[in-house]
């Protein structure tokens, strides 16, 4: 399986995140990340193993986390987030097989049901609800994204 894995697609509220906005008085919000996701987009570079992020939140600070790590693909803002990974694939002339998504909640469903490898967060509202091939022992903002990804290099 982790052979046939060509590019790593990732959900980021629930996943890189604890799911949670913290609001200031003024309305700005903040999110925290773990430093832990950040290596395992590392690792996976190292490997030649793109992430991309597909996230239906439209927010400023998923693009400074991704334009830190040097992540190209980010789709923010997505509600057909298989429709994305379809149209990724296709430019990439790569199979839905070939991918490995994370994600935590129903609109990540349609993208589970068909990629090679998929996974939800220990703390996924839905993890007994739809079957995956992998359910992270992290929480969402705890390292899950990183789990996931030691899992995916694990053989190679």
């Amino acid at each position: 399986m982790s052979s046939e894995i060509k590019l790593v697609a990732t959900d980021i509220d629930g996943v890189w995140t604890d799911a949670r906005m913290h609001y200031t008085e003024k309305g700005d919000f903040m999110k925290s990340f773990s430093t832990y996701d950040g290596m395992g987009v590392q690792l996976l570079k190292e490997k030649n193993i793109e992430t991309v992020i597909i996230t239906s939140e439209n927010s400023n600070i998923v693009l400074q986390r991704a334009k830190k790590l040097n992540i190209s693909n980010v789709n923010i803002g997505i509600q057909n987030k298989l429709e994305i990974i379809k149209k990724i694939c296709l430019e990439k002339n790569i199979s839905l097989k070939n991918v490995a998504y994370i994600g935590d909640d129903l609109n990540d469903v349609d993208i589970l049901n068909v990629v090679g490898f998929s996974a939800l967060t220990k703390n996924s509202p839905i993890k007994n609800r739809i079957k995956v091939d992998y359910i992270t022992n992290k929480k969402g903002g705890d390292g899950a994204f990183r789990e996931f990804v030691d899992i995916i290099l694990k053989d190679r």
